[in-house]
């Protein structure tokens, strides 16, 4: 059958395409932009249809609704990282979450243990041979997929046409619903005086060449700020956003020196302005890939000089990291994370970074210190004291990597917030019975 006869008996409403969702089902949602906004609101306004619904994903950047208080009856979320929608529903019991390293998640689902019925996402439209991207999410969504029972897809002319992996036949889908709707941005955040001694730090550390896993947010833009006169730095990230933009363009980002995937960024997952996904589209420079490969660690120490930024809620002296709970409170989870650091050392002559301001600042004016003698009480210990390379803040960068605990415990402390370095003191002296 021509693909385009099966392109039209598979189109339906969004309305009856999500009838197919039925009481008990586990939905999966693609990840992050790949979040098919019609879909999900459809099936929010069937929710008296169902009961115990299970609905999972990773980053969520929807409103969320189906979390709300009310909906619990019908929908139970359950994500692998707690994003700002979901965060009030863990947090009172209303749904659940489950810990999980980024790039297992697609075996879950090969291997049944996160148990998938339908998933809901959004493609570009066909290309003339009927083959759709998947745009903008690669990640866990393609495995999906393959999993699910039923595949629902929103074909939306806002999703740009990437190259790599997520390239899809219209066979791969059950139920096709056409609706062009904006797909989600993520605008460029305020770099300000802390952020860029941050990044003037982390940069520093980055020789010609390396290749970068950066994330999203003020630390990782503000390290590009720095990296204007280093030269063939490649990208093998789980995301990119805009801040990448200016050094490809500058010609600092070339992928020369890449071990593999050499010439290309390669990422999982797109997370930015449209300025972003517009640089993507059907662009040879870009190759988007499933998560199990960007993130794996064995694929990461292959890389050359692979260089890790991520950030963290909390820093204890003897440098285990908390990067995803506030005391017990899921904030968001280890996303890829421990997947880069573990890649790193287990390549040759790269750096994991932890990069975060010496202090939070909170709405109502109070300073909270990241660099602590303990975790708090019922912390997430996200990586472990024996991972991490450095630890920097605004203050300079510590070396923690093959150092003593009472070597590491100095060096922390020289890089805490000045306010708050007696009581680290205090705390290093009842260990260790001495001054650092």
């Amino acid at each position: 059958m021509d693909w385009r006869e099966q392109y039209k008996n598979r189109l339906c409403t969004a309305t009856a395409a999500v009838k197919h969702i039925k009481s008990g089902d586990a939905v999966v949602l693609a990840h992050c932009v790949g979040e098919p906004p019609v879909l999900v609101e459809a099936m929010v306004a069937n929710a008296a249809q169902y009961e115990d619904v299970e609905i999972k994903h990773m980053v969520s950047l929807g409103p969320g609704v189906h979390a709300a208080p009310g909906m619990e009856k019908h929908f139970r979320v359950n994500p692998l990282f707690a994003s700002a929608n979901t965060r009030a529903a863990i947090a009172v019991g209303r749904g659940d979450f489950t810990p999980a390293f980024f790039h297992e998640i697609p075996k879950f689902f090969r291997e049944g243990k996160l148990r998938i019925d339908v998933l809901l996402l959004q493609v570009s439209p066909p290309d003339d041979h009927g083959y759709c991207s998947l745009g903008p999410s690669v990640d866990y969504t393609l495995q999906a997929i393959t999993s699910a029972k039923t595949v629902i897809a929103q074909v939306n002319a806002q999703v740009p046409f990437t190259y790599g992996d997520g390239i899809v036949r219209i066979s791969a889908f059950d139920h096709i619903v056409e609706a062009d709707s904006p797909i989600y941005e993520i605008q460029p955040p305020k770099i300000g005086d802390v952020e860029r001694a941050i990044g003037e730090h982390c940069a520093a550390l980055v020789e010609d060449g390396s290749t970068l896993q950066l994330g999203i947010g003020a630390i990782p833009d503000a390290v590009m700020l720095f990296l204007k006169n280093k030269k063939d730095l490649g990208i093998h990230s789980e995301m990119i956003s805009d801040g990448t933009l200016a050094l490809f363009e500058a010609g600092v980002i070339t992928g020369a020196r890449k071990s593999m995937n050499k010439g290309r960024m390669t990422v999982a997952f797109l997370m930015g302005t449209r300025k972003l996904y517009d640089f993507a589209h059907r662009n040879p420079a870009v190759e988007i890939r499933p998560v199990d490969y960007v993130n794996h660690p064995i694929t990461i120490s292959k890389q050359y000089r692979m260089v890790s930024i991520n950030s963290a809620m909390e820093v204890d002296l003897m440098g285990q990291v908390n990067a995803e709970t506030i005391g017990s409170n899921q904030f968001s989870g280890v996303g890829g994370q421990v997947d880069f650091i573990r890649g790193v050392a287990m390549g040759d002559g790269g750096k994991a970074i932890i990069a975060m301001p010496s202090v939070t600042v909170k709405k109502d004016g109070s300073v909270i210190p990241k660099i602590v003698p303990f975790l708090e009480q019922g912390s997430a210990i996200t990586t472990s004291r024996n991972d991490v390379d450095y630890v920097v803040t605004e203050y300079g960068a510590a070396l923690l990597k093959a150092q003593s605990l009472r070597q590491r415990a100095r060096n922390l402390i020289g890089i805490a917030h000045p306010d708050h370095r007696d009581r680290l003191t205090e705390a290093f002296e009842k260990r260790f019975g001495e001054k650092p």
